[in-house]
């Protein structure tokens, strides 16, 4: 059985700054890896002030972003397709989301072509965000919504017949790289063994205002080998991601030694598996009797 991971983000770059290492590490031993990006990206603002293609960013923020995502899908080494939607932009409060952006599009509109997607591919495991996005961009918020939509759907040969044969996700996963303990773990090991070092100040900081969060990451897979690969899908996003971002504010060798992690959580599973786990495969069959279609 050819194992399939499927990985839906709301934006290019996303799938950099949430799982670029896990993408690189599971491409390094042979699962095939796919990234969808629901938007372009269209309405995303300049982040890098140093960004020489400033110029095509201001005429052409769409066609930008397509090259940056085909960059980070290099340094990843994994397969990648567009949705097709546009970007919702973040309105401030009391603005509307332009019309005919992603978010407010019909979950049974939008949805289709992500069932499609799934049972042409058809992944064993689907990574997704959890139902606040991660952070409340409509977009985010969306890409939960089409996701379970989808994940409900592509099992279900009732719904969109012309779409292929069904397939039912063994397992899905929320995001959960950005997480209390590993900013613990990482203060930890600076305060015995570097106490000296600069990034102690702001680890301290970072953890006074996410001690109170909750752990809600199931499992954590081991992948410091494939942090320089992250780094790398990171920095072709050059129009939003710039050189000094909190991204790099710890070095990988920190990383690798206080949390060698990419972390998740484990949100449906149609398969037998204990958590804590380290593969986001475990408990999908290598005989393949989970390579399954749904039938009618």
């Amino acid at each position: 059985m050819t194992l399939r991971l499927l990985a839906v983000h709301a934006h290019p770059d996303d799938e950099s700054s949430k799982g670029a290492a896990t993408s690189a590490y599971y491409r390094s031993i042979g699962v095939e890896v796919l990234v969808v990006s629901c938007t372009g990206g269209e309405r995303g603002d300049i982040q890098n002030d140093a960004l020489e293609p400033t110029a095509m960013a201001n005429r052409d923020m769409a066609g930008l972003r397509r090259r940056e995502m085909a960059g980070a899908q290099a340094a990843m080494g994994i397969e990648h397709r567009w949705l097709g939607y546009q970007d919702s932009g973040l309105p401030k409060n009391g603005e509307p989301v332009p019309a005919n952006s992603f978010s407010v599009i019909p979950l049974e509109i939008s949805g289709e072509p992500l069932v499609k997607i799934i049972r042409e591919y058809r992944p064993q495991v689907l990574v997704t965000y959890d139902e606040t996005g991660g952070y409340p961009h409509p977009d985010h918020i969306r890409t939960h919504e089409i996701s379970m939509f989808a994940f409900d759907a592509a099992a279900d040969a009732a719904r969109y017949p012309r779409a292929g044969d069904p397939w039912q996700i063994s397992k899905v996963y929320y995001d959960r790289t950005f997480n209390a303990p590993r900013i613990e773990a990482m203060y930890q090991y600076l305060l015995v063994k570097r106490p000296d070092s600069p990034e102690l100040k702001r680890l301290s900081e970072m953890r006074e205002w996410m001690g109170a969060r909750p752990d809600l990451a199931t499992s954590h897979v081991p992948v410091g080998e494939f942090f320089e690969a992250r780094d790398r899908a990171l920095l072709s996003h050059a129009s939003q991601v710039p050189p000094d971002s909190a991204f790099f504010f710890w070095p990988n060798d920190l990383q690798r030694e206080a949390w060698p992690f990419e972390d998740f959580q484990l949100a449906v599973s149609r398969v037998e598996s204990s958590v804590p786990e380290s593969d986001l495969f475990a408990g999908v069959s290598d005989d393949g009797t989970d390579d399954r279609e749904v039938t009618e």
